[in-house]
């Protein structure tokens, strides 16, 4: 295993901070401060918001401001904030970046635009004039595509070649331990790779070299522990501490806002949020199902113990 811990960059676990919201949905600015707070008092050095485990999509632009301005002041410097500064529109994506940089964001994060297909030559316009539009900060690309494979390792080449501050990239696919190699061979190190999708096919991938993983922000402790003890070829205690936590991760993935209503139930059970709200529309789960999540979240809580 290759994974560079140099402590500049990041690395390990960067989950993603939810946005909590009031009764009325407004944003809980003190529900973001008890989240920063237990990321950094589990030992993460790096968080990520306002990601689409954020709910960014149904945030204003001045929100998405807000919420990374109260990260950072929170943080004072005791965990990196990535700021996502997502928009299909590019001058919207590019003044929010900027804005981000101007709050102390650390480093800028971006996901491709995918609410239609298009040819790879526009993608790559987007993604190199957002990023050189912040030149002189790290910047890590997202890319979760429903309808298709994610951007080509020869996109990610031409990016690399023609963006230094390309620093990081967060793919969210399965069946990509090859295409994943072929990008860390391709890039030596110069471009380090995140999984996300909950740390699914976290196992997989860590002996290929990753760099880390993005899961949500109410498991991330536990899985820093299994990529820790992956990482260390501690293989066994690896595995059996990652099948523990799984179940509860893959039924959450099912659907998006299924995973918002879980993740903040399961923070409130960990006693980080006094309420669960989640901005409308959102998902509303049947008795039988809000049974099996109280489950579920009470055999993470109670696995969060024993680390």
């Amino acid at each position: 295993m290759n994974v560079n811990n140099n402590s500049n960059d990041l690395h390990g676990v960067v989950p993603i901070i939810p946005t909590p919201f009031d009764k009325n949905g407004e944003i809980d600015e003190e529900g973001i401060r008890r989240l920063v707070d237990f990321a950094i008092s589990n030992g993460i050095t790096a968080g990520c918001l306002p990601a689409y485990a954020s709910e960014f999509y149904k945030l204003a632009e001045e929100e998405k401001l807000q919420v990374v301005r109260i990260a950072v002041s929170q943080s004072s410097g005791r965990m990196k904030v990535v700021a996502q500064s997502n928009h299909p529109a590019l001058n919207i994506a590019i003044k929010l970046a900027q804005a981000n940089v101007d709050a102390g964001a650390d480093v800028i994060s971006l996901a491709v635009p995918r609410m239609f297909d298009l040819p790879e030559d526009s993608i790559y316009e987007y993604l190199s004039e957002f990023m050189r539009s912040v030149s002189e900060t790290p910047v890590l690309i997202q890319d979760f595509n429903p309808g298709g494979s994610s951007i080509s390792v020869s996109l990610i080449r031409r990016l690399k070649d023609e963006n230094p501050n390309f620093k990081y990239l967060k793919l969210e696919e399965p069946l990509a331990a090859q295409k994943f190699e072929e990008i860390i061979n391709l890039t030596q190190g110069q471009v380090k790779l995140f999984e996300g999708w909950g740390g699914l096919y976290m196992m997989e991938l860590i002996p290929l070299g990753i760099a880390g993983i993005m899961p949500g922000l109410g498991v991330s402790d536990i899985l820093q522990r299994v990529f820790d003890l992956r990482v260390n070829n501690k293989n066994d205690q690896a595995f059996n501490l990652f099948e523990k936590v799984m179940p509860q991760i893959f039924f959450s993935l099912q659907n998006m806002e299924l995973f918002h209503f879980i993740e903040k139930d399961l923070l409130v059970a960990r006693g980080i949020l006094q309420g669960s709200s989640v901005r409308k529309m959102a998902y509303k789960p049947d008795n039988a199902t809000l049974s099996y999540i109280k489950e579920l979240n009470e055999r993470i809580v109670k696995l969060s113990r024993t680390l």
